[in-house]
Order: C-alpha cells, then structure tokens, then sequence
C-alpha cells in the first residue's frame, strides 16, 4: 500500500535522524570530556563521520539544520558596524588578491582532476572551484558531472580544513580557541532578540524568494547589518544559538559521507584528501603574503584564505576573537567570484578542448 510504504519511510527517517543528533550528542559530549578545541563543532563531526563510515545509518537535519545557519548570518552582519565601514579601504588591497587566488587553485585544481584522477571535464572543473557546496553541485550536475563525486570531494575539502585550521591556529600561531562565542542570552535585552530572530528568518526566507547563494546565510547577513550600521542591533546572537549551530554543521558534515563505499573512498575522498594538500600550499602562501605585506594579522590572513565553507570559517573566527568581518568579507567576494564566473569559463575551457 502506498499510504504504508510512505509511513515506514518517514520512520525510518525519523529514526535515521536520531541516531545522526545522539551521535553529535555523544561526540560532543567526548570532545568536551577529553579537552579537546571545539567540542560543538568538532565532536559531532567526527562521530558521524566514523558512523558513515562503518555504514550506520544516518540521516540530514534538513531545514532545522539550514535554520540555525542563519545565526552566524547575523553574528556576521552585527559585527559589520560604522567603524568596519572606515576600515574598507584597508581591506581592499588584500580582497584584490582574491580574484587571483581562485585563479591559481583552477589552474593546479583542474589538470589534477582530470589528468592526474581521471575524472571528465564537467566534474575535474566543478571540483576545482573553491565554491559552496551547493552551488557547485547544482553547476555541476547542469553541465554532466558526477554528483556524488563532487560532493564528496566538496566535503572532504570542508573537512580536512575545518579539521587542520584549529590544528595550525593553536600550535602555530597559540590561539587558545577559547573566545567566548557570544553573551549569554539573559544577558541580552529581549526586544534585541526578537529582533535578531527576525532578522534570521525573514532575510532566509527573503534570500531564498529572490534567489540569493547562501541564502540562509547571506540573506540574514545583509538585513542584520542594516540595523548594525543604523545602532538598532548591538550585539551578537546569544552563546548558546552559535553553539548549536557549531552543533548542526559538524553534524552535516559528517553526514556527507553516510552510504559512502569503498571505491569512492578511494577514488573519490582521497582524490579530495590530495587536492586539499595543493589548496593547503596555496592559501598559506596568499596568508603569508598578506601578513608580510601589512595588510592584516596572521591569523586574520590565514582564515581570510583558507577555502572552507563561509559558516566553518565564520565559526573559528569567532572563537578564535578574530576580524569576523574581515574574514567573511574575503570568503564572500571568493563565493561570489567563482558562482558568478565559474560557469562562463567553464564553457571556455571546455570550447578550449579538442
């Protein structure tokens, strides 16, 4: 009976889903025990990830997941205040080597993938672009890629960077990663909160209607920086709302790799696992250069340019107390770049083949 068959699957789901949120539980709970950096991020991650891997069932949080997204929208669009707004013109010297960044990865990225990995045109390129996930795999299946590839190469590059950026920022520079995150929410007027909630949902949804990338990101970004700049909104969103969103992108990470075989960890994952190496080398030369140049701090320099996704490299820079704003601007104008030229060089290159 169909009426049958759709029950059993929502419980399977449903059930699937508990699992996925006990395992964030416990790998929270294990990293927070052990004293490891990250427990809310870095503890779900990992759990699920090795549950994929040995084939439990896990499932996506699906809109409650994008949801909480939002909350480092607007912990981003608050901390673009007037005084950012003066900042600008320092900024613009090292957010003009953004466009040459994305240049240098196509450049190493492409031939890797399709002449050292094998993969076809479509996928070798859309792999190489240092864009959002999503995006990439929309763009991707479009021109004939392999979907599943792309997301886990995607994935991988999220990971192992999210993964390493905590590793380099406590042992190489001796950040603690101890920032407070946030004010806790007694701690903030309630009208600020209503607000910041609305902000969250209504620049989502407003996104979402008008086709904004990013939309659960960029969207309450843009409406919460509006009331930064004008005063009416002075803080962050509370410490435990950023916790739990560092909470539901580990989990969506490591849920990335649920159903993953053999083959497309070999293949696949470790085709992602060696182009992160070719990433890695780039963006520590561009953060070097950066930081030798004046332009910005190490550390602000360093997460400006390493390619993760903007939520991950949002959430280190807050508990790393860096220029939130600074590095976020550096990951849009790269999100923005790639979403926006990727597909018009795309044709060239392939136009370009014999």
């Amino acid at each position: 009976m169909p009426g049958f068959a759709a029950l059993r699957s929502m419980s399977l789901s449903l059930r699937n889903l508990a699992i996925t949120l006990a395992l964030g539980f416990a790998g929270t709970t294990s990293f927070t025990l052990l004293g490891l950096p990250l427990p809310f991020l870095l503890g779900p991650l990992f759990a699920c990830l090795l549950a994929a891997l040995v084939r439990v069932p896990l499932a996506g949080t699906g809109k409650v997941g994008v949801a909480f997204r939002t909350v480092l929208g607007v912990a981003v669009g608050a901390s673009i205040t007037p005084d950012l707004v003066h900042r600008l013109p320092e900024m613009a010297y090292s957010v003009a080597l953004v466009p040459f960044f994305i240049l240098l990865i196509g450049a190493f990225g492409y031939p890797f993938f399709k002449r050292v990995c094998g993969f076809n045109h479509p996928t070798a390129y859309y792999a190489a672009m240092p864009g959002g996930l999503q995006d990439m795999l929309i763009f991707g299946e479009e021109a004939g890629a392999d979907v599943r590839a792309l997301s886990l190469i995607h994935a991988t590059r999220v990971l192992v960077i999210v993964s390493l950026a905590p590793i380099l920022l406590t042992q190489v520079w001796g950040v603690p990663l101890t920032n407070p995150v946030g004010a806790p929410a007694s701690e903030i007027p309630i009208p600020e909160l209503l607000l910041m909630v609305a902000c969250g949902i209504g620049g989502w949804k407003i996104g979402e209607r008008i086709g904004l990338f990013g939309a659960s990101i960029l969207g309450p970004l843009i409406v919460t920086a509006a009331l930064s700049l004008s005063g009416i909104i002075t803080h962050r969103p509370p410490a435990e709302l950023i916790l739990a969103a560092q909470f539901f992108i580990g989990i969506s990470i490591g849920e990335k790799y649920s159903g993953v075989t053999w083959d497309e960890l070999r293949r696949d994952v470790l085709a992602g696992g060696a182009f992160c190496l070719i990433l890695g080398v780039i963006a520590l030369i561009f953060a070097e250069a950066v930081a030798f140049a004046g332009f910005a701090p190490p550390i602000e320099a360093f997460l400006a340019f390493a390619p993760g996704g903007q939520a991950e490299m949002a959430v280190l820079s807050i508990v790393a107390g860096a220029d939130l704003a600074f590095v976020v601007t550096h990951h849009l104008v790269r999100i923005i770049l790639v979403i926006t030229g990727a597909p018009i060089v795309a044709r060239l290159v392939r136009g370009r083949e014999p």
